[in-house]
């Protein structure tokens, strides 16, 4: 994102944390809203202009915030080894994301979440406290694969030996401990049984699931437990010649297959 098209980002407290977010365009009252949230080492602007092309392709506003630790919200306050709580995205999903409509209004909404947005979205339909309209959700993890840890010690050793930091850097307040909070985590032995297969089937939502043919993090069978469990319509798509952000490396595909799903659950 340029700066030319930079978004005006605001501020609310959020379980006590400063976060920003900001809008494609302002909400009409009663107008459903696409909620994006981002991956384990995104924010609000590492989404870039997808959320205005998804916002104008679809006719709805976007509501893009950075969670607790990322981007220009509050600095991640872990502990000596960097990680975060290993429920963490439980209460993103159960506690931040709730009090955030709450505070925004967002009363009436279409999830869209990718890698950790994408768990996130799953844990927070799946508890049934709150309406969700329905949910694009891409990359997403309902358990620990393989895979998934040769990925994450993989980016480990990245930062220890690249520019990684300075990349990372440029886009969070703290980018070590945004780095540290998302990575020692995701290696603490104990997240290893890690899994949110349980909240499945009380999402009765339609979703549609998109994954990356080369996504180095999950594989097929995160898109087939998920479509196997959930109690509402499912519908699973696999983007050949595709990583791990298929937002970014497949784009027009990603937008043509959720303007159609969005498209159907506004004209219900």
């Amino acid at each position: 994102m340029n700066d030319t098209t930079s978004p005006i980002l605001e501020h609310v407290t959020v379980t006590g944390h400063r976060l920003e977010y900001y809008w494609t365009r302002p909400r009409a009252a009663e107008e459903p809203v696409l909620v994006f949230l981002h991956e384990g080492l995104g924010s609000a602007r590492l989404w870039r202009d997808f959320p205005a092309q998804l916002a104008e392709r679809t006719g709805l506003p976007g509501l893009v915030y950075s969670r607790y630790c990322y981007g220009g919200s509050d600095v991640l306050e872990s502990g000596p080894d960097g990680a975060r709580p290993l429920d963490y995205l439980h209460r993103e999903a159960l506690e931040a994301l709730p009090e955030l409509r709450a505070a925004l209004g967002l009363d009436d909404v279409i999830l869209i979440g990718h890698s950790d947005g994408g768990s996130i979205s799953l844990l927070h339909g799946g508890d049934g406290r709150w309406p969700v309209r329905g949910m694009m959700i891409m990359a997403p993890h309902v358990f620990v694969e393989d895979m998934t840890i040769a990925g994450i010690e993989e980016a480990k050793i990245a930062y220890e030996t690249t520019d990684l930091p300075a990349r990372i850097g440029r886009h969070h307040a703290d980018g070590n401990s945004t780095f540290w909070g998302w990575n020692a985590t995701w290696l603490t032995p104990a997240f290893r049984d890690w899994n949110i297969e349980n909240c499945l089937p009380g999402i009765t939502a339609p979703v549609l699931v998109i994954q990356g043919a080369d996504d180095q993090y999950g594989s097929q069978k995160q898109l087939d437990a998920i479509a196997a469990r959930v109690s509402g319509p499912a519908q699973t798509v696999m983007i050949p010649d595709c990583g791990h952000s298929p937002q970014r490396d497949q784009p027009q595909a990603v937008l043509d297959a959720t303007a159609a799903f969005v498209a159907g659950l506004i004209q219900v």
